[in-house]
């Protein structure tokens, strides 16, 4: 490997920005259907059912794809496994500007799925190569805070874009922003062993406190069933299973929850959604900065990840109190609470695979939780849209949110508990 002789520098955060725009603009486009979704339920007379069908289509593509791409991932690499995932959710996004019944917007709903589900694989995998342990939770949390910005970003440009040119627009603009994205990556990307920008001071950093890969020598990825037989996976897997749908819950039905609950117009430009997850990006980034911080404190690694998620864990069950509030932005501020506490929790969840597997494993562990988090955000959707419907029949649907705050609030204990038994110390699994 040939190194730059520039003095130490911080080229890894380069890459951090990389991750942070895709993440971005993964979010940016799933999105897209929850802000139209009053717009959308008009045209093609969609229930709610209808709809939660539509996210199940999407949720089932993304589990499968998880599960695919971790494998994919772990024996392509990085840079081909980000541009394959990026290329293809890009084209699927802007397909549903082409879409003209509802079985096609479950299709392309699909193809969208399966193709987005590359980027998390991609980027913790990337984040583990790129970064020492002390630094991941922070590196992770400031690459999820792009979840949020493009669910910031989104609230704002789609209303624009609906009024101005049509549902149709806001797919096809959003859609493209991936090809532009692709051609920094391919510029500015590369692992850290052929990467010819990187200094040797910052080489040697990044591999301070874990594995040494020798260049040239490629371990082989290890097979799911050997991973499937690790307690430590399930920790994971249970993490994502019992918390993801919370998530995608907070993603896709808090518009209509706002639309329907204080009557707010989402054909506009939603200051309400703004807040909640621009508290979200703080949630990340904080997430992820107090328990690198309490390692720098010479913390050891998996108490100082499992304070962190407890407290998190804790900070979202006040959610459960936002169905009673008679003020608007009372609710903002509870449910932000909650979403911002979420991706702090996620910050962290991510970071303990790469605590305890190495770095060859890293992408099919995060593949295998991932499609967990995807099945449960594959059958909450079913929960919510028949809840929703049942309670819009008796004319009061804002009870059926009341019930999905609860779930919401009591989601995270029981993941951090199941979690502790499982993996109580985070012991380091050797492959």
């Amino acid at each position: 490997m040939e190194l730059s002789k520039q003095s130490p520098g911080h080229y890894r955060w380069v890459v951090c920005a990389l991750i942070f725009f895709a993440t971005t603009i993964n979010y940016i486009d799933r999105q897209v259907i929850g802000l139209l979704k009053p717009t959308l339920e008009q045209e093609y007379n969609w229930t709610e059912s209808d709809y939660g069908n539509i996210v199940m289509a999407f949720s089932a593509a993304y589990a499968l794809g998880l599960l695919l791409f971790g494998r994919i991932v772990d024996k392509i690499g990085t840079k081909m496994g980000y541009t394959v995932s990026v290329l293809f959710w890009s084209i699927a996004a802007m397909l549903h500007a082409a879409v003209r019944s509802t079985v096609g917007f479950g299709a392309v709903r699909a193809f969208l799925g399966i193709s987005e589900a590359g980027n998390f694989p991609t980027a913790i995998k990337a984040t583990a190569e790129w970064f020492p342990k002390r630094e991941r939770a922070f590196a992770t949390g400031i690459f999820n805070s792009g979840t949020n910005i493009g669910a910031v970003i989104a609230p704002i440009v789609v209303p624009w874009m609906l009024g101005a040119f049509g549902w149709r627009s806001a797919f096809l603009w959003t859609g493209a922003i991936g090809f532009i994205w692709l051609i920094f990556w391919w510029i500015y990307y590369e692992v850290p062993e052929r990467q010819k920008r990187l200094s040797k001071a910052e080489y040697d950093l990044i591999h301070s406190d874990n594995e040494l890969q020798e260049p040239g020598v490629k371990k082989e990825s290890v097979p799911w069933r050997k991973l499937l037989g690790i307690r430590q996976t399930y920790a994971f897997v249970f993490g994502k299973l019992l918390t993801d749908p919370i998530w995608w819950f907070f993603l896709f039905w808090l518009p209509s929850y706002f639309a329907e609950a204080y009557n707010i117009d989402l054909k506009k430009p939603n200051l309400h959604l703004v807040i909640v997850y621009t508290a979200t990006t703080i949630g990340s980034v904080g997430g992820g900065f107090l328990s690198s911080y309490l390692i720098r404190k010479g913390w050891p690694v998996f108490r100082a990840r499992k304070l962190s998620m407890l407290f998190f864990a804790i900070a979202v069950t006040p959610i459960m109190l936002a169905p009673n509030a008679t003020n608007v932005w009372v609710a903002v501020g509870l449910i932000s609470l909650a979403a911002g506490a979420h991706q702090a929790w996620s910050a962290n969840i991510f970071t303990t695979v790469s605590d305890m597997f190495p770095k060859h494993a890293v992408s099919s562990v995060v593949g295998i939780g991932g499609m967990a988090g995807s099945i449960g955000g594959m059958l909450f959707p079913l929960l919510v849209g028949r809840l929703l419907d049942h309670y819009e029949a008796l004319g009061n649907i804002v009870t059926g949110y009341n019930i999905l705050f609860v779930i919401c609030g009591f989601g995270y204990l029981i993941a951090w508990t199941i979690m502790h038994f499982l993996a109580p110390r985070m012991e380091q699994v050797k492959l």
